[in-house]
């Protein structure tokens, strides 16, 4: 008689989603007043709040369009054939797409106005949805352009619209800070809802249901394109190009405060694009067999807690000077890749530093959003952000290429360049909060 051995899938202990959703809960009930955000406080009628509730709204359903599409992407590409040579070929053309057209998106975003570039957004994802539904064998690497210059405008142009007209309605940087930490807050919300609706979609009918994602997203595209052409005002752009250049060479390139703002984001960016693009393949390793599915929302629920700490540490009982946390925040994201890297690890071990990694995520991401407030004027904001990820972009199409393509680099190898940017990034942000201290004392002197 054969003796039948039973593989076992790992999988996340069901008491941790639970554990997340409590701490966020009550890291949101127990704010302080003064920080409490009151963008749910229905009684209110003012236009900012209303604009705020709106935003988060409109915010959340770009999300759920922009999260689609990864629920099933490699297993949808393998679906129409599509081999692994031709992936990363797509995500080569991706990248390079982004690092050459995408990287000044943001300027044009800046001349012509936010809505129009928001606008491309939804158009851009829109022909992907209607070229799958109508196309056989859609062309992946055309997919791949539209999606990732997409993606490009999501980095920058949707944050760039709110802190504009937050300005216009507002003085208050309070209301300001919020949002940034609820726009994290909701964008991993939005990605959960996104996974959550795939897999409803699909309904474990892979063969009859998987056209079913492009005809959400094509709904849903629809309906915020039609919002965004009637419900959305915006003031036209007056500035002409040449102004333009004067503003923007006075206010980002002379400035070294924003070369290393800059860099700091640009070491993020490429940290979370690499993660994204290791963590299957690094916990999977050695052939475990594992339930992917129930992992990825713990990372997502991870970056929700880490936002809400936002409020509490720069504006609650726990204030701190926002660049000194950086560092730290920082140091402790490079030391998790730096151990991935290195340091073979157990499926939990792995899970628990990628959902530390993550934590750190969420709070890094509001705290750099309210510093490019501090230093960047809003009528160059997006062109800051958008060429602000051209080294990302630079790099990840060079490790992309020679470690999918060329098999020449190691993941550990791509791990250990994320720490390097990630301490690099440390330390740009501990000579931005020395120079800080100095204008503060100079000031004090004066």
């Amino acid at each position: 008689m054969g003796v039948v051995i039973e593989t076992e899938i790992w999988e996340p202990n069901k008491g941790l989603y639970n554990f997340m959703f409590i701490c966020c809960f009550l890291s949101i009930l127990c704010l302080p007043n003064k920080t409490i955000p009151n963008v749910f406080d229905h009684a209110s009628s003012s236009s900012l709040l209303r604009f705020q509730r709106t935003f988060l709204l409109f915010y959340s359903l770009s999300s759920v369009i922009d999260g689609l599409w990864a629920v099933f992407g490699e297993y949808e590409w393998a679906y129409y054939g599509v081999s692994k040579e031709q992936m990363v070929m797509s995500l080569c053309v991706g990248y390079g797409v982004s690092l050459l057209i995408g990287s000044f998106l943001g300027m044009l975003s800046d001349l012509i106005g936010h809505k129009k570039l928001c606008l491309l957004f939804y158009l851009l994802h829109l022909f992907v949805g209607i070229w799958k539904r109508i196309t056989a064998e859609p062309a992946f690497w055309l997919a791949s352009i539209c999606l990732s210059l997409a993606s490009s405008i999501f980095s920058f142009s949707f944050e760039t619209w709110m802190v504009v007209e937050n300005d216009k309605l507002s003085l208050r940087h309070d209301a300001l800070n919020n949002m940034f930490w609820l726009m994290t807050f909701f964008e991993s919300v939005s990605f959960i809802g996104s996974q959550v609706l795939g897999n409803w979609l699909i309904d474990s009918n892979v063969n009859k249901n998987i056209a079913s994602i492009c005809n959400a997203a094509i709904v849903i595209t629809v309906a915020a394109i039609t919002y965004v052409t009637r419900g959305w005002k915006e003031a036209s752009q007056v500035a002409s190009f040449k102004d333009y250049q004067i503003l923007f060479y006075r206010n980002v390139i002379s400035e070294k405060k924003i070369w290393l703002l800059s860099w700091v984001q640009a070491c993020v960016h490429f940290s979370a694009v690499a993660f994204w693009i290791l963590w299957a393949p690094t916990i999977v390793a050695d052939g475990r067999d594992v339930s992917l599915g129930l992992i990825y929302p713990c990372f997502l629920g991870a970056r929700m807690l880490g936002s809400t700490g936002f409020p509490w540490l720069f504006n609650g009982p726990l204030s701190i000077r926002m660049e000194e946390c950086l560092v730290y925040l920082l140091i402790m994201m490079g030391l998790v890749f730096s151990i991935v890297a290195y340091d073979y690890q157990e499926i939990g071990v792995l899970v628990m530093l990628f959902i530390l990694f993550h934590a750190c995520v969420g709070m890094v991401l509001p705290s750099l959003a309210r510093l490019r407030s501090m230093y960047v004027p809003n009528e160059v904001r997006g062109g800051m952000m958008s060429l602000s990820l051209v080294p990302a972009n630079a790099i990840l199409l060079f490790l992309v290429l020679q470690g999918g393509y060329y098999k020449s680099i190691w993941n550990s190898t791509i791990m250990a360049f994320s720490t390097l940017g990630l301490f690099s990034a440390a330390y740009c942000m501990h000579i931005l909060k020395k120079w800080g201290k100095q204008l503060h004392q100079n000031r004090r002197n004066l």
